[in-house]
């Protein structure tokens, strides 16, 4: 049974699949074309246990264009907490465990989309992405990450709206920058880690620029760009130079996360973290690409991690990126519907 938990899971050929799939029916919903019934007769429970507005609107809307139906679960909200290990004494918080929660759901829907960001307090534990495993266990149906530790559906839409940018899906050769920028919370480092993974595997040249080391992302996600990175033609490095690193990128992608030595030490992190207001993506900054496309996952704190200008530009697709979720992620329920046809 095929699950979509991060990008790494796919061939080659399943990404380009996906993509290209994506701008079929971003092209039909423009033409005003019907969009098709991959999803007739079929269901998606989306269990939220962190807020969403374009993940939870991509994903209903979406399911709702294919002819599906999605329900929205909120654990700890309007759907009873859950425990997920094991041999655990169950006389605290949680209601029911993860072995149940995740059956019976796979008796009701076709498939399980999970958010769950980390706990912020021992990043040995949150690595493991318990959550989000934890389902793909106990499910007999596929499971979607809708954002844990990566964010493959943001990889998708990001790397479709590079291509629609560039006019191509050969992005070999491309100078991509993907910055740290100031926030004056700590993190997730889920959107950075898929960044630096989808773009080293369509064969990018990738900068990873942040203030310091204690800011490099976690080894697996650097192995995993690394290996990409060989086998696709690409480079990826580590700069603490904002003006090297800028100077002739084609794509600059912002994104904040805390530093993982303090990982549940933020009081610690955070005089750290205030030194580096300066790493805001400006016109200053932007002038020394080659006219360089912005781009950012979205929630973005204007003046904070990017200017007005910078938001404003006619060269930020971070809003043609945002709308290039609900098309991926068609993408991704019609192949995991096709793939359960085939299996059945």
């Amino acid at each position: 049974m095929k699950h979509f938990l991060n990008t790494q899971d796919l061939d080659r050929a399943e990404l380009d699949a996906l993509l290209a799939d994506a701008a079929r029916y971003k092209r039909q919903l423009a033409a005003g074309q019907r969009m098709g019934d991959e999803l007739a007769g079929r269901s998606i429970a989306l269990v939220f246990f962190n807020p969403s507005l374009r993940t939870r609107a991509s994903f209903e809307l979406g399911a709702y264009q294919l002819g599906g139906h999605a329900v929205v679960l909120q654990p700890g909200k309007d759907a009873w907490p859950i425990e997920f290990d094991l041999g655990t004494v169950m006389d605290g918080e949680a209601e029911e465990h993860i072995a149940e929660v995740a059956r019976v759901l796979s008796r009701y829907a076709d498939m399980i989309g999970v958010r769950a960001f980390p706990k912020f307090v021992d990043w040995s534990l949150d690595r493991q992405d318990r959550v989000l495993r934890g389902f793909a266990k106990y499910a007999t149906v596929p499971v979607v990450n809708m954002e844990t530790i990566t964010h493959p559906c943001q990889e998708l839409a990001h790397a479709l709206a590079l291509q629609e940018h560039f006019g191509t899906d050969d992005l070999r050769g491309k100078k991509y920058v993907l910055t740290w920028t100031y926030h004056p919370k700590p993190l997730n480092t889920a959107v950075a880690n898929s960044a630096l993974t989808i773009a080293t595997r369509l064969g990018m040249d990738v900068t990873l620029l942040c203030p310091a080391p204690e800011y490099v992302l976690d080894q697996r996600y650097m192995g995993w760009a690394e290996r990409n990175a060989a086998e696709s033609g690409g480079s990826l490095r580590v700069s603490h130079d904002i003006a090297a690193a800028y100077a002739g990128a084609d794509v600059v992608y912002a994104k904040s996360w805390g530093a993982l030595p303090y990982f549940g030490r933020w009081d610690a992190e955070k005089p750290l973290r205030d030194q580096y207001r300066h790493f805001i993506v400006d016109e200053e900054k932007m002038a020394l690409t080659n006219q360089a496309v912005f781009s950012h996952c979205l929630p973005l704190r204007r003046n904070v991690k990017a200017t007005d200008a910078v938001m404003d530009s006619p060269r930020c697709i971070a809003i043609d990126e945002a709308e290039n979720r609900l098309h991926v992620q068609k993408a991704v329920m019609g192949w995991l519907a096709a793939q359960a046809e085939v299996r059945g």
